[in-house]
């Protein structure tokens, strides 16, 4: 499988033997006994290439999974000496790996300097959860997976903050109400949160009164926050983002009231050896007063009310 998945990977047989350091005819016998195996072709020979057969295409995500599922079980085994070689794949937002992974990682390298940590960064919560189902990383952090069985242990809270210029009518406040901001012009985010079907300030604003008036769409959180940081609208963003990408060059709002959304870290199987240390660092990195411990399943229980 992990030779079948290179040759589509390379779209060619010779780059794939490169890649494997394998010749070019054992890697062809072994596509060939796949194949047999499976009842079917699953790669059409071309002059210059190859592409995917129908059965193919219906192999490749199955055969994808199984690859990375062999990889996290090497690394699994080898966490279980005790975290103390090999690597570790952690998948996290964006604005989550910019802002709070930073520090944890840094307590990492100190406590656990032979492990390899690889970050892996997703735009949407949708995104992370599907790369974890796919098995690309060992961990994922980000809010808590809707309706993804597994292991899910929450760390704490994300509180959404907003962001006006030093010269902003508002500046001297430290918390507004979102009606106030019915005139404001807003810059928006492709990574901005989808809730009950629509986008995160399109529905806040709308149950406030309002529709926000967009003046820039940008493509990460960091870039709109340097751009409310320079005068040209407020935008919404993790607080712990705000301070790693302008420092103290903006004001910073709370709503009232305050937004907030649980975090957690999850796994498609229980966390053991490197993978586990990492979460009780995390989770002592980002204490929660009475945020539950970990559980198995699709619904997470019941979070203390904030």
């Amino acid at each position: 499988m992990e030779y079948f998945v290179t040759v589509v990977q390379e779209a060619s047989f010779t780059r794939a033997a490169d890649t494997l350091h394998v010749t070019q005819p054992a890697l062809s016998h072994q596509i060939k006994a796949l194949e047999k195996s499976v009842g079917g072709a699953l790669l059409e020979r071309l002059p210059r290439g190859v592409r995917l057969t129908p059965m193919g295409r219906a192999f490749l995500p199955h055969a994808e999974l199984a690859v990375r599922s062999a990889a996290q079980a090497r690394r699994a085994a080898r966490a279980t000496v005790g975290a103390e070689g090999g690597e570790l794949h952690v998948a996290a937002l964006h604005s989550i790996a910019v802002g709070a992974l930073p520090d944890v990682f840094a307590r990492w390298r100190t406590a656990h300097p032979r492990v390899l940590l690889r970050l892996h960064e997703y735009a949407t919560a949708e995104a992370l959860e599907e790369a974890v189902q796919r098995g690309t990383a060992d961990l994922a952090v980000g809010p808590e997976p809707a309706g993804r069985c597994g292991t899910v242990v929450p760390v704490g809270e994300e509180e959404v903050v907003l962001v006006v210029p030093f010269d902003d009518r508002l500046a001297g406040r430290t918390t507004v109400r979102l009606p106030e901001l019915a005139g404001h012009p807003w810059i928006r985010c492709a990574m901005e949160p989808v809730v009950h079907g629509e986008r995160f300030l399109d529905w806040a604003c709308g149950k406030a009164g309002f529709r926000p008036r967009t003046a820039v769409w940008t493509e990460h959180t960091s870039t709109a926050v340097r751009m409310a940081a320079a005068g040209v609208g407020v935008c919404a963003a993790p607080a712990h983002i705000v301070r790693g990408a302008v420092g103290e060059d903006c004001v910073v709002l709370t709503p009232d009231p305050p937004w907030k959304r649980p975090l957690a870290v999850y796994a498609r199987v229980p966390p053991t050896g490197a993978a586990a240390a990492f979460v009780d660092l995390l989770r002592a990195a980002w204490p929660a007063p009475g945020t539950p411990g970990p559980y198995d399943g699709c619904e997470p229980p019941a979070l203390p009310a904030t």
